[in-house]
């Protein structure tokens, strides 16, 4: 007969989420999610995998969280472009604010730390990324469509600058003590959508 488990898989899921958002991938040891997840070593590996199985399902939450926001915000009814610039301006805050900025964005972080020499993470940040990109153009196709954006620009491109310059937010924020240097970037993007 099988043993119920005696924790809360979601809960340790969540946990080790924030341990990897905190440390990262390489400095996060099996015994620091031991430790943090309150568990065994057994059953870490029973119920999620080794350590880079249980990182990818972490990376999963992460973006399950945060990419349908993402979706909702662009997609409202009406005028496109404010809400494009109040996404871009809201990643820009986030990138330097006290709280969120040392632990940045775990896409962000991952697409630096692991995707390189890592095919799985890859993927899961090109999935993350298309998931801001798609949204992101057809709110600037919207856009045009409604006479907000000029007939001259190219959507597509603009969804991928846009979509760099986050990725680049939230780079700078994490290692930058000057705001400054974060907000203007945005506002400069925000500048060739006018």
């Amino acid at each position: 007969m099988a043993r119920t488990k005696e924790f809360d898989p979601e809960a340790a899921l969540q946990a080790a989420l924030e341990l990897f958002w905190r440390r990262g991938y390489e400095a996060t040891s099996m015994t620091d999610l031991v430790e943090h997840l309150g568990i065994g070593r057994a059953s870490i590996y029973a119920t999620f995998g080794n350590k880079h199985e249980l990182y990818l399902k972490a990376l999963d939450r992460y973006a399950e969280g945060r990419d349908p926001q993402l979706l909702a915000e662009l997609s409202q009814p009406g005028p496109a472009l404010p809400a494009v610039r109040a996404l871009i301006r809201r990643f820009a805050a986030e990138a330097t604010s006290a709280e969120d900025r040392l632990h940045g964005c775990l896409i962000t972080n991952t697409a630096a730390e692991l995707a390189p020499h890592d095919p799985a993470a890859a993927r899961r940040v090109e999935i993350s990324w298309d998931r801001v990109e798609t949204p992101l153009h057809s709110a600037l196709v919207r856009a045009q469509a409604q006479g907000e954006l000029a007939e001259d620009r190219d959507p597509r491109a603009l969804a991928r600058m846009l979509l760099v310059l986050l990725q680049g937010v939230r780079i700078v924020g994490k290692a930058s003590s000057d705001p400054a240097r974060v907000r203007d970037a945005a506002e400069q993007a925000l500048a060739l959508l006018d």
